[in-house]
């Protein structure tokens, strides 16, 4: 059995977003059935919509950033019931056996990866999985995550399933907290979502950024301080004063300057992804200093619960605008102009507009 789904896809790298209907899997014994509320819009959407990765899957129905509330529960489900607040993130499933899983780290899944929540394996029906930007979605227990803000608050809940935790993973595993120097690189929808979390994790944010104009939002988001990137004496005086460097953005720069600015032991994670490489950084930077330069994906479910109840606790949500789904189309061509403060999201009972 399966229900029909309504949608917004496209069905190919060129043409636009349109209505789409497909079908979702029936509720099995594990599965959570939930009618979605708002979807978040992530870069990845307009990256894999528009083939700037490889391996796009068409149709494709994008969104990975997903709240809504619980319709149906399997009879095995344990951890939630009908009526509740949900949210679903960037994956729906994982191998569930390799190390990787068994430490709850699914996103780095070794036995058949993790299955995306769009352009993923569709174990269940085949073909391959559909995302957010509909009207309902249907996914076992184990990746399903409770939502504890207020319901007045959920359009701006829905991005912290994927930038929320992005900045989070990596601010926690590298143990950022009161007495460090954070630098975040980029104020867009994950950096404003980094200075948020690490300013709530009782660090000193400094944001690094190319747009002057940014600093007084950098400075409301939690920030202390504002180095414009551009300018090599405001880089010279960073030099040698960070702890750890979260970067976030996703187009290709030099990252030697901002390597410089950490400390000896300190580290630059990477969150963001460019369609193409980053020019190769001085290896002297490093070795001179000991210092360190990583990567870091999403999180793992439980890492996730995390920092959901860690949002809810000191009552950070993202900053968005709300659209319609029907807008979808000028809300990518805003974005690609980062002329969006600081993510959409989307407000899933428009669809009915096209019932």
């Amino acid at each position: 059995m399966t229900t029909t789904a309504r949608s917004y896809a496209v069905q190919d790298a060129h043409t636009p977003f349109a209505p789409f209907s497909f079908e979702r899997r029936d509720v099995g014994p594990r599965d959570v059935a939930i009618d979605i509320l708002f979807c978040g819009i992530c870069h990845s959407d307009l990256h894999t919509a528009r083939s700037e990765w490889d391996g796009t899957l068409y149709p494709c129905v994008p969104g990975h950033e997903i709240v809504g509330r619980v319709t149906v529960v399997g009879p095995e489900v344990t951890k939630f019931a009908v009526g509740d607040i949900a949210g679903v993130g960037c994956m729906v499933d994982s191998c569930g056996t390799c190390p990787s899983c068994h430490e709850g780290e699914e996103q780095y899944c070794t036995g058949t990866g993790f299955v995306g929540t769009y352009n993923g394996a569709d174990t269940v029906l085949g073909g391959h999985t559909f995302g957010g930007y509909s009207d309902h979605i249907v996914v076992d227990e184990g990746f399903v995550l409770r939502i504890g803000h207020d319901e007045k608050d959920l359009a701006a809940v829905a991005p912290l399933l994927c930038a929320g935790i992005t900045t989070y993973s990596p601010l926690k595993h590298w143990k950022v907290g009161p007495g460090q120097k954070v630098g975040v690189v980029g104020l867009g929808g994950l950096g404003h979502m980094g200075v948020k979390i690490a300013a709530a994790l009782g660090a000193e944010v400094t944001v690094f950024t190319t747009s002057p104009n940014k600093r007084e939002d950098a400075l409301r988001l939690g920030a202390t301080d504002v180095i414009v990137s551009r300018d090599a004496d405001q880089m010279a005086a960073a030099a040698g004063t960070f702890d750890f460097i979260l970067n976030t953005v996703a187009a290709p720069h030099d990252l030697d300057p901002l390597l410089a600015a950490l400390k000896r032991d300190g580290t630059m994670v990477l969150v963001g992804v460019p369609d193409s490489a980053h020019p190769s950084p001085s290896v002297g930077n490093l070795i001179f200093r000991r210092r360190a330069l990583a990567g870091s994906l999403i999180g793992g479910i439980a890492e996730t619960q995390e920092m959901l109840d860690f949002c809810q606790q000191h009552g950070l949500t993202a900053d968005v605008e709300v659209i319609p789904i029907q807008q979808i189309e000028d809300a990518y061509a805003r974005m690609v102009k980062s002329d969006v403060k600081y993510r959409f999201s989307i407000d899933m009972q428009s669809l009915k507009q096209d019932a």
